[in-house]
């Protein structure tokens, strides 16, 4: 499989592998599945059993066509909402542990689903997913055109030792945790902060870990109480472990 090496903004290189085209095309027809379950629900369940079939039928084509348009809306923005909802993942993607992080290691937001979400026009609906198909197989970090364009890429879960894992720490029943936002950050983004300030600490580089707390600050409208850049980063790593380890 193809190794995504990310440089993060605090010069710590991370190397993530790839999703295979195999795990991302059963990602795709599982997503379909679903799909076409809510067609079939929505034929039989709402339109034939409620009557409502009949009633458009008898409207003009123009009402009956926006009713149908508006039942069509949750097929048409799948992926976009799951991604945004699953952080990156739809039920197909969740399924095959496989799940879309921007290239520089952090999580994705709305934005880079959007770009990703609108390219799939592009990448899968034109020659039936040929174009994905050959941008993801030939390109350096497995990405299909809207993945270039939203500067993002699809990586796998299914290492021995998931993500979730280089980010254990060890909190006492005792512990009160003091950053209740930290929740705003993922397990991608705990290990890279874990990752960088432990190699910045092994270098006594102080001036990467001052950069990772104002980072941490952005991203999470935390700001610093304890006054030492040492200590609220590691409150950080176990006020996380503190709130996610029983999700």
């Amino acid at each position: 499989m193809t190794q995504i090496s990310i440089n993060t903004t605090q010069n710590v290189n991370i190397v993530f592998t790839a999703a295979s085209v195999g795990d991302r095309i059963l990602a795709n027809i599982v997503d379909w599945l679903i799909k076409i379950a809510y067609f079939v629900v929505l034929f039989f369940m709402i339109f034939r059993w409620t009557g409502l079939l009949d009633a458009i039928n008898k409207m003009d084509d123009w009402s009956g066509g926006a009713i149908i348009m508006i039942f069509m809306l949750p097929v048409a923005f799948y992926t976009l909402i799951f991604e945004s909802w699953l952080e990156g993942q739809t039920w197909g993607k969740r399924l095959m542990k496989i799940k879309v992080v921007k290239i520089d290691g952090y999580q994705a937001s709305f934005p880079e689903y959007l770009i990703r979400w609108f390219f799939r026009l592009v990448d899968l609906m034109i020659f039936n997913g040929l174009i994905a198909v050959i941008s993801v197989s030939t390109s350096s970090r497995s990405q299909r055109l809207g993945d270039m364009a939203a500067g993002t890429s699809v990586i796998t879960l299914k290492n021995k030792i998931n993500i979730s894992h280089t980010i254990l720490e060890e909190i006492g029943t005792e512990y009160v945790p003091i950053y209740p936002l930290v929740i705003k950050l993922s397990d991608n983004d705990v290990r890279i902060i874990k990752e960088t300030f432990n190699n910045a600490v092994a270098r006594n580089d102080y001036d990467t870990v001052r950069k990772l707390v104002d980072k941490v600050e952005k991203v999470t409208g935390i700001r610093n109480q304890s006054g030492n850049h040492h200590d609220f980063i590691r409150t950080v790593i176990k006020d996380y472990n503190f709130y996610t380890r029983g999700a």
